[in-house]
């Protein structure tokens, strides 16, 4: 939350595109002096203080796809369109308290199934907070982690963090959350999938770390570059 005071921390890594769940809405970013305003935005929610936004400090410019189902509210499949590149993009905050049997990962489980059209194996990638990790499977639950994981990779499409550091699910070695903050509480449950001409490009992969965030928020931030 309040991104608007953030916002500066993860500018010093020049980033293109910033995924952030739990945004204020556009109307409440007002940057601190000295700030760089991002050249394009997409807000997407229905609390003006914690909504899903999605932010272009580059040429890239976002377009809300047709096909975007309202059930699915924060997961939202953007047009992405930039001199480099044109894809397509999942922007994700696996959060609905509205569909209580399917919350958290199971909007996502059911996300690749409604877009199957567009989850293809070139120019595809999904990013943000799953609220998921292999560690909470539940047996004879369809709709859990693994599930979505195998589902993807039917696609060709991978986690950009496991590919890079060559980590199984559930045992990740970094964690992007620290549940309230606290040290002892961590899980990875931010993710970027990205489909094979991704994959194939990836110059590298950074996790936030504790020490450097935990003033400021308890995720840390999921950093992926591709040399286009």
């Amino acid at each position: 939350m309040a991104y608007r005071k953030k916002a500066g921390l993860i500018l010093k890594y020049k980033p293109d595109i910033v995924i952030v769940p739990e945004c204020e809405h556009p109307d409440k970013l007002k940057f601190n002096s000295g700030i760089t305003v991002p050249n394009d935005i997409f807000w997407h929610g229905t609390n003006q203080n914690k909504g899903l936004g999605v932010f272009s400090y580059s040429d890239y410019k976002f377009k809300l796809h047709t096909s975007h189902n309202t059930d699915l509210r924060t997961i939202l499949p953007l047009k992405v369109k930039g001199e480099k590149s044109n894809f397509i993009l999942f922007a994700i905050w696996a959060n609905n308290p509205m569909d209580r049997k399917f919350q958290y990962i199971g909007q996502v489980w059911k996300a690749i199934d409604f877009y199957r059209g567009l989850l293809k194996n070139k120019k595809t990638i999904l990013a943000g907070d799953f609220n998921s990790n292999t560690i909470w499977d539940k047996p004879h639950r369809v709709h859990n982690h693994s599930t979505v994981v195998e589902l993807l990779k039917k696609r060709k499409i991978h986690s950009a963090y496991h590919q890079f550091f060559n980590q199984v699910q559930g045992k990740e070695k970094h964690n992007t959350l620290y549940m309230y903050r606290h040290r002892n509480k961590p899980y990875h449950i931010d993710y970027c999938f990205v489909s094979s001409d991704f994959s194939a490009k990836i110059k590298e992969v950074e996790v936030g770390t504790y020490e450097d965030w935990k003033d400021f928020s308890d995720h840390t931030p999921l950093m992926v570059s591709f040399d286009l």
